[in-house]
């Protein structure tokens, strides 16, 4: 059975720093590509981050380019999502979902199949 289960969120103070993990359930890294993206209130749920399966490409929004780092440990089945300097803006529930493996690391939410339950970060200024 496919799961994936986001832990890591939480309060912090702008300029802090949080680590979101990812882990997965029922499939391989080696096949499937993950992707992190975010819902804020009243908003879409964007893109953040993705990195493919393979080769581990990774892809960046702008709007977190310098300050956020994806990485995996496919021995663990289990990605992340390193957030520096983070900013009062990037306060969102953070969805992890993946993507098979031939159809690369797209930030488009339509293209994943499978997602978790998500997990709140909220930035205060």
């Amino acid at each position: 059975q496919v799961q994936l289960v986001e832990s890591g969120g939480g309060l912090v103070q702008a300029g802090g720093s949080l680590r979101l993990s990812c882990a997965t359930y029922g499939f391989s890294l080696e096949h499937y590509g993950i992707g992190w993206f975010r819902q804020a209130p009243g908003k879409e749920r964007e893109g953040v981050s993705c990195i493919s399966s393979g080769d581990g490409r990774t892809h960046y929004a702008d709007s977190v380019k310098g300050r956020f780092t994806i990485s995996r440990d496919v021995a663990k089945n289990t990605a992340y999502l390193q957030m520096d300097s983070l900013e009062p803006e990037d306060t969102a529930v953070y969805y992890c979902g993946n993507i098979w493996g031939g159809y690369g690391c797209p930030l488009t939410v339509l293209r994943y199949d499978s997602w978790g339950q998500g997990t709140q970060v909220t930035v205060s200024s």
